[in-house]
């Protein structure tokens, strides 16, 4: 990652225990000088505990010069499988565990779509977040792609008027987007090569300029249908990364 055009030094990751995400990933992180926003799934209550234990063992064997942040469930109100009350609940209860083992520096949030942000019965989340994480697609909402800056900037608009309404203050970080290599078209949307690189140079380069955190979605996943990966099965660019 750090070989490639550009100042990336940052990883988001979905899951703390699944397939021993931070057992492998921390260790790699801080021989690397990377820097992560874990995360940790919520809805099933043992895959809930164990993703807790996971982050916790994480912190206290490697500290938390690694950890940029915790997201607490990712797009899970979208989905539908919980609530607001239920998910500030965990997002107060990871903040309390990582103060009980003096990480209490450590943001925590919640990441998901701008659709679900903007509900007000899901404000409670909001006051319970550190940050706010927003994930923005304008390729899914079946933008073309010459609408799809547009559309980007109006969505994340939105999740900001949703936080700024709920609890001012609250910094909104872009914890995903993207425009696929290859897939389906859905109306005018159109997966390619060409069009995931004119998202990149309009989107991606601006965000990173002008945002505090902008993760983007994804480095690799050339096995996945559409596919976002911003790098082949041969982990070289599919595209022109570089901004300046």
């Amino acid at each position: 990652m750090q070989a490639m055009p550009g100042a990336f030094s940052s990883a988001r990751l979905f899951a703390s225990s699944d397939c021993g995400t931070l057992a492998q990933a921390v260790p790699a992180a801080v021989a690397s000088g990377t820097t992560l926003l874990a995360g940790i799934w919520t809805e099933d209550s043992g895959h809930y505990e164990a993703e807790k234990a996971a982050l916790m063992q994480a912190v206290k064997q490697y500290g938390t010069s690694w950890l940029i942040a915790v997201s607490v469930g990712s797009e899970d109100l979208y989905r539908g499988d919980t609530n607001a009350t239920i998910l500030s609940h965990q997002i107060n209860e990871v903040r309390s565990l990582l103060g009980g083992i003096g990480a209490g520096h450590i943001e925590v949030g919640h990441v998901d779509t701008w659709s679900a942000w903007i509900k007000p019965e899901n404000a409670d989340v909001i006051r319970a977040c550190d940050f706010v994480g927003h994930d923005g697609y304008p390729y899914w909402e079946q933008a073309p792609i010459d609408q799809g800056v547009d559309a980007y900037h109006k969505n994340l608009a939105k999740t900001r008027d949703a936080v700024k309404a709920a609890k001012p203050g609250t910094p909104v970080w872009v914890a995903e987007t993207g425009w696929p290599v290859s897939g389906d078209t859905i109306g005018p949307a159109v997966p390619s090569i060409e069009n995931a690189q004119a998202y990149w140079k309009n989107v991606a380069c601006l965000a990173f300029s002008e945002e505090d955190h902008t993760f983007w979605y994804a480095l690799q996943d050339y096995g996945d249908k559409p596919s976002f990966g911003v790098v082949g099965p041969d982990f070289k660019p599919l595209y022109d990364l570089s901004c300046w």
